[in-house]
């Protein structure tokens, strides 16, 4: 599917043809994650850990306010897409970020009921500290990855400013989840990987243990392309994340009732009804992501000289019943960002 923009007044596009176009972005995507009704699903909110609430106050009330930002009034021109690519991938990396990748944005990307102008998204991936998944769930492992959340927060907060700097427009897409765009489609269009059979992103090299956000805007970029390196193929063999899933919410089959991936295969559904109570009431889980097997598990290790152990300690304790909200609010599959 094409980019469309859909601007009022657009010429060559009548009245009918942007509802249509309109309509046809409400069917694919799906809406934001409903947090507090989920979580009201299953009677509130119960976990405490000093750290996260820290980090999510930090994000909250000090990262929110510095999203936007004065544009210079001098824009700089590039030569080419390709230079504009390259020097903001610089830049990424720079600002902290371990991967970064440049795609299109297509409606689908975009979820229900948000708007999107702009027509490129900038992808910003870091890894999470493996130390911290030796246990899991554990609190250590919920306060890396809010920890990485924060921390790949900042990382987009400068690439945005960087950009204003240049005389552009731009948009942050938070990591934390409350974005306009979803973060997995986008990250696979701009080759970070391939889909997981727990729903998230596996890198070749970093495996699944990695967070992304993005910034969006419509600075002519040279774009990224998916990969395809046998990933994919990988999970429908391998079973670890189903077989560690103490709430029974991964699957054994693909489903062609969920669409279709970037590699045109048919999607996992993980059943957020079953994973969600879990996940809220220990510790935000993450058992899928350290399980991983891919690749013989070369990126399970720290890279700060820590010894650690190559599998985790799963603490697979007995799961809470399923809970469910609305469909018009329901997320079909995948929750996590």
């Amino acid at each position: 599917m094409a980019h469309i923009d859909l601007p009022a007044g657009i010429p060559g596009i009548t009245e009918p043809m942007t509802k249509y176009l309109e309509t046809a972005h409400q069917a694919v995507s799906p809406p934001p994650f409903h947090w507090n009704d989920w979580y009201e699903s299953i009677g509130g909110r119960t976990i405490e850990i000093a750290e996260v609430d820290e980090l999510l106050r930090q994000i909250h009330q000090e990262q929110y306010p510095r999203f936007d930002g004065e544009i210079a009034s001098e824009r700089r021109d590039f030569a080419s897409p390709q230079e504009a690519a390259e020097h903001l991938k610089e830049k990424a990396i720079e600002f902290g970020a371990d991967i970064v990748g440049i795609c299109e944005i297509e409606p689908s990307d975009v979820y229900r009921g948000k708007t999107v102008a702009e027509k490129y998204a900038i992808a910003v991936g870091q890894r999470m500290r493996w130390r911290a998944f030796q246990t899991v769930p554990s609190q250590e492992s919920a306060i890396e990855c809010m920890r990485v959340y924060h921390r790949l927060g900042e990382t987009v907060i400068r690439l945005a400013a960087h950009i204003r700097s240049l005389g552009y427009f731009c948009k942050v897409e938070h990591p934390i989840g409350d974005s306009d765009l979803l973060h997995v489609p986008i990250g696979l269009k701009a080759g970070f990987g391939e889909l997981g059979r727990h729903g998230s992103i596996i890198h070749p090299k970093l495996g699944p243990l990695f967070r992304m956000g993005s910034v969006i805007t419509s600075i002519p970029m040279e774009t990224d392309k998916p990969v395809d390196a046998g990933i994919a193929a990988f999970c429908d063999t391998c079973r670890a994340c189903r077989i560690y899933c103490p709430a029974k919410a991964i699957p054994d089959q693909r489903s062609p009732q969920a669409g279709k991936d970037h590699l045109g295969k048919d999607r996992y559904i993980v059943d957020t009804g079953k994973c969600f109570p879990y996940f809220a009431r220990h510790y935000y889980c993450s058992i899928c992501l350290p399980v991983c097997v891919y690749n013989h598990k070369e990126w399970a290790r720290d890279f700060e000289g820590f010894q650690t152990e190559l599998f985790p300690k799963i603490v697979m304790d007995e799961s809470p019943p399923p809970a469910d909200i609305p469909g018009e609010k329901r997320h079909t599959y995948q929750f996590t960002s």
